[in-house]
């Protein structure tokens, strides 16, 4: 089965044919930072990441170039044209400089990111590392009679774009989020400036008052980029004029991607992306959860609380398009399905091994093959992840019943160890190293080390310390289980 990709241009999934065969190019909006992730941020750049993987898969490790922006200028509060710059808004909450506001959070992002298992992209430009290339882009769109300088601001001019021959595969301002000029008023995202032309111009470069802290000499005075242009201008820098996939929210549609579109072609003369992709948000009682609804949960503290894995797998048993409700019980329901799908996993690893990457093992064995045949296909149809996840599980109910019936056929739990691990780890990302309930991990050798000091305690009859390390492990989340055949460990949730 071919990969199927839904596309937000056309509203329908579209077989995937990238441009180029040997290199599938994909670009994400990344974060602005200026603080800490929350859910929401959680189920972007989960979901994304598992696209990057089942792609890494289809097209081999050198086969994708992944690129992932950090936006630390322009975006405003209103993620239109008016307001302060949401850094530069937490700096003086925070009585720190802008710059070290966006490395502080940007480094609570990448944190939060290794704890969840998101690969890091393999390129990550940053909005004022490309000042110089988005001034010469604005000039541009300027020598193209689509865009106008008002006192030391310059907008592109939407109606001036819309009246262009344009060629095959370009796309009119609206056609992502099917919106009509005449419903691009202000009042709603775009508020009204008496600058504009007309309420759906948008700033590629703005005028920067006196105390603005983060500001840069352009040929129109001294200012800062839109917050539009950071993407345009770093994603054609790595992945050219014309690429593969863009993703984001399903929030950006408009204005930021509409604008990114525009802009985009005026500068370059090219249509910008093949496929759009689009995350659906989370919401907290039917509300979009968002910093600036103060009801955003921050992902350090669940992950404190119950880990990453826990979290990571809550996210990819719903599908990137549909809409994520936050809840605490179904999160903890999660967390003890992942506990048991770990506990199988590690006991049939105790058997076979660590597994390989090794397809070709499932020949002969059409049961194991069949499943890595659905699982396959319900990734191919637009990466759904929680219909794979439910075949993987008919392979995981499989293995638990060989290992209650005692199977000696270790070539077939070979198998099923190659298929889940391809699976659960490869594709969707999954780890089944234990968490500590503090973001840590803790290994098979290090708890069996651990087991083994308790032990030597109790045989030693020092309980006090035996005790005490039962005691440690608990706090940690881990819980001790004594029998005959010797000390299980297991994490609570």
């Amino acid at each position: 089965m071919s990969l199927y990709i839904y596309n937000t241009l056309s509203r329908s999934k579209e077989e995937f044919i990238p441009i180029d065969p040997e290199l599938v190019r994909m670009y994400v909006c990344g974060p602005t930072v200026y603080g800490h992730m929350h859910v929401g941020h959680a189920k972007s750049y989960i979901s994304f990441d598992i696209v990057r993987r089942w792609l890494t898969h289809l097209y081999g490790d050198s086969g994708l170039l992944y690129v992932m922006n950090i936006t630390d200028v322009g975006h405003l509060v209103s993620d239109g044209d008016e307001g302060e710059d949401k850094v530069e808004a937490q700096a003086r909450r925070e009585n720190r400089s802008p710059f070290e506001i966006a490395a502080y959070y940007e480094a609570s992002f990448w944190e939060d990111m290794k704890a969840l298992n998101c690969l890091m992209p393999d390129r990550i430009p940053h909005a004022t590392d490309f000042v110089r290339q988005q001034i010469k882009m604005v000039e541009e769109v300027i020598a193209k009679g689509v865009a106008y300088e008002v006192n030391g601001s310059v907008y592109f001019d939407v109606d001036a774009w819309q009246k262009k021959e344009k060629g095959e595969g370009f796309i009119e301002y609206g056609g992502l989020s099917n919106r009509k000029i005449e419903e691009q008023t202000g009042g709603e995202r775009i508020e009204a400036n008496p600058e504009k032309k007309n309420p759906q111009d948008f700033a590629l470069w703005k005028r920067a008052d006196e105390e603005h802290f983060m500001q840069w000499l352009s040929p129109w005075g001294w200012g800062y980029p839109g917050w539009h242009l950071e993407c345009s201008v770093m994603s054609s820098f790595y992945l050219g004029k014309t690429f593969d996939i863009h993703g984001g929210g399903i929030e950006n549609q408009f204005p930021h991607h509409e604008c990114e579109i525009a802009q985009s072609q005026a500068a370059n003369d090219a249509p910008f992306v093949r496929y759009w992709m689009h995350h659906n948000m989370v919401n907290v009682d039917g509300q979009k959860m968002g910093k600036s609804f103060g009801n955003a949960s921050n992902v350090k503290e669940l992950i404190a609380r119950i880990g990453g894995m826990p979290l990571r797998f809550f996210i990819a048993q719903s599908h990137y398009r549909s809409p994520l409700e936050f809840d605490l019980d179904a999160i903890a329901a999660a967390g003890s399905g992942y506990e048991r799908l770990r506990g199988t996993i590690l006991r049939l690893r105790e058997i076979t091994g660590a597994a390989s990457d090794d397809e070709p093992v499932f020949k002969g064995y059409p049961e194991v093959e069949g499943i890595w045949t659905k699982f396959s296909d319900a990734m191919n149809d637009d990466f759904n992840s929680p219909v794979a996840i439910g075949h993987l599980f008919e392979g995981v109910s499989n293995v638990n019943k060989l290992l209650t019936s005692g199977s000696e056929d270790r070539s077939l739990l070979e198998a099923y160890n190659v298929l889940l691990t391809l699976g659960f780890e490869n594709i969707l990302g999954l780890t089944f190293d234990v968490e500590d309930g503090k973001g840590g991990v803790l290994t098979d050798d290090l708890m069996k080390l651990i087991i083994d000091l308790r032990n030597s305690a109790r045989a030693e009859r020092n309980f006090a310390v035996a005790d005490k390390i039962r005691d440690w492990l608990k706090e940690a989340g881990v819980v001790l289980e004594d029998g005959k055949e010797g000390t299980r460990w297991s994490v609570s949730v």
